[in-house]
């Protein structure tokens, strides 16, 4: 059993990266189950095509009599189980924040990974779920970010998370989303992540068109384009927390070489994450 808490500033991509990560997990044989933790602006089940959950995270927390797997949803196509936020504004209203890691603590029993949405900033909706947590993944997005500044984002940004998930003692990775940058510049924050803030790195993802249009029709780009270069860098990154969490080499081949060749964003005579 390990859970993985995602966290990052607003737009970031949290969200995909916990849809997207849970879909290589379960297409990988691993039990998956995703959380939307982000209770007052949920949006995880969005990614798997559910829209209005009859029960869901809000009515486990306000009906302590329920089961927590008639709020769970299965999605096929993915193989993934999905525990839903609520889209109505009335269900947020008197909320036990705290009661959320006893339904987790329920559930992840079930599963060989939980994967944890947090909400937009410091994750105070989730910050309960730590406790049951091994892991966090910071997710950063560059892309909006002046390059010449990016240092003291990070140092604003990641710190900041990381420290959080220290005081738990989880192990912390980050994870660079929507990249654009050439991959000089990329190679400069994956360094600076590395030996300054002693953070690795365990994923690239570039921007990719295919993963809104993904998002609008309610899958995981993993799956409704597994051939996208989104789609591939997700694969790779996998390959490294698979490594990393569960003791597994990932796999060096043709996804290996376009990470390294395309994106040009990690040394070859470094390992692109520790092992546990």
């Amino acid at each position: 059993m390990v859970s993985i808490v995602i966290t990052g500033r607003g737009g970031a991509g949290k969200t995909t990266m916990t849809a997207n990560l849970a879909a290589y997990f379960s297409g990988r044989d691993y039990r998956s189950l995703v959380v939307d933790g982000d209770l007052y602006l949920p949006k995880l089940a969005f990614h798997f095509g559910v829209y209005t959950p009859q029960y869901n995270i809000h009515t486990l927390l306000k009906n302590p009599d329920m089961r927590v797997i008639q709020a769970v949803y299965h999605d096929p196509r993915t193989g993934v189980d999905i525990l839903p936020g609520s889209p109505n504004l009335y269900d947020v209203i008197n909320l036990d924040q705290k009661r959320l890691r006893e339904i987790v603590r329920e559930v992840q029993a079930r599963y060989n990974l939980t994967v944890i949405d947090s909400p937009v900033g410091i994750p105070f909706d989730t910050i309960s779920t730590f406790k049951l947590a091994q892991y966090q993944l910071i997710v950063v997005e560059v892309e909006r970010c002046p390059i010449h500044s990016v240092h003291r984002m990070i140092e604003n940004e990641v710190v900041k998370l990381k420290s959080i998930g220290d005081v738990y003692g989880l192990k912390v990775g980050v994870i660079l989303n929507k990249v654009r940058e050439s991959s000089e510049s990329i190679d400069d924050i994956v360094n600076f992540l590395e030996y300054s803030i002693e953070t690795p790195v365990v994923g690239i993802i570039p921007f990719d068109p295919k993963v809104p249009e993904a998002t609008n029709y309610g899958r995981p780009v993993l799956e409704y384009a597994p051939r996208a270069k989104a789609s591939k860098a997700l694969n790779e990154a996998g390959e490294i927390l698979e490594g990393w969490m569960f003791g597994r080499e990932e796999r060096k081949g043709t996804l290996t070489r376009f990470y390294e060749a395309i994106l040009g964003l990690l040394h070859r005579s470094r390992s692109p994450a520790p092992r546990s």
